[in-house]
C-alpha cells in the first residue's frame, strides 16, 4: 500500500462511468479506488505516491469503472460558508468585504432562514440595518438572493474547485468558486 499522507490539493473529483461528476473525495480514497480497480485515473494531480514496490501519480480526477445510480438532493444545504461562497465574500449592500450574514427581511419580523432571505454582509451594514428592511432604509441589494443551482454546487458545495476539474464541472476556468445567480 502506498504511503498516502495529506498533501496540498488533497482531494479528487470522482466521476461516474458516464463521466458525470459524483462527488469529491480525499486523495487517499481516490487512490484506494484506483488500486482496487474500482476506478481509473483520468487526470493526475501534483506529486507521486510511493510504496515499497510501486509509484503512483496522485489522482486528481478518477472515473468509476462501473455505473453507480445515485439519488441527488434537490437543494443545496444552507450554511454560513455556502452563503459567503454564493455572494463571493462581498457585502450584498455596499460590496465591501463580508464578515457576517444578514436576513434581508428580519427574522424578528417573520423572515425565514432560507437562501432567498439570507445574504453576506459587512459588520457596518449589518449593524446599521438592524431590524429594518432594505426598502425602509432606501438601500438596494446588488443581486437578488436565491438558492444556488447546477452541477458544481451539487458536487462541490462551497469548496473551491481544483482547476483540473473544470472540464467535468461545466464551469469556466476563471471561476474560483461556484458562481452566484445574478439579478436581472
Amino acid at each position: 500500500m502506498p504511503d498516502i499522507r495529506p498533501i496540498a490539493g488533497s482531494s479528487a473529483l470522482v466521476l461516474n462511468a458516464t463521466y458525470e461528476p459524483l462527488c469529491v473525495v480525499s486523495v487517499r480514497r481516490a487512490t484506494i479506488l484506483v488500486l482496487t480497480d474500482k476506478a481509473e485515473c483520468v487526470s493526475d494531480g501534483d506529486g507521486i505516491l510511493h510504496s515499497a514496490h510501486e509509484e503512483l501519480p496522485v489522482p486528481s480526477v478518477v472515473r468509476l469503472t462501473r455505473y453507480v445510480k445515485v439519488p441527488y438532493r434537490t437543494h443545496v444545504g444552507l450554511s454560513r460558508r455556502a452563503i459567503f461562497a454564493r455572494d463571493g465574500g462581498r457585502c450584498a449592500y455596499c460590496r465591501g468585504s463580508a464578515e457576517t450574514i444578514d436576513h434581508v427581511f428580519p427574522r424578528s419580523r417573520g423572515g425565514l432562514h432560507a437562501w432567498e432571505n439570507v445574504v453576506a454582509a459587512c459588520a457596518k451594514c449589518n449593524h446599521s440595518k438592524g431590524d429594518k428592511t432594505p426598502a425602509e432604509l432606501g438601500w438596494r441589494l446588488h443581486s437578488i438572493p436565491q438558492a444556488p443551482r447546477g452541477v458544481a454546487w451539487r458536487v462541490l458545495g462551497h469548496r473551491t474547485p481544483d482547476p483540473r476539474w473544470m472540464d467535468w464541472l461545466d464551469m469556466p476556468e476563471n471561476h474560483a468558486a461556484p458562481a452566484p445567480a445574478e439579478a436581472a
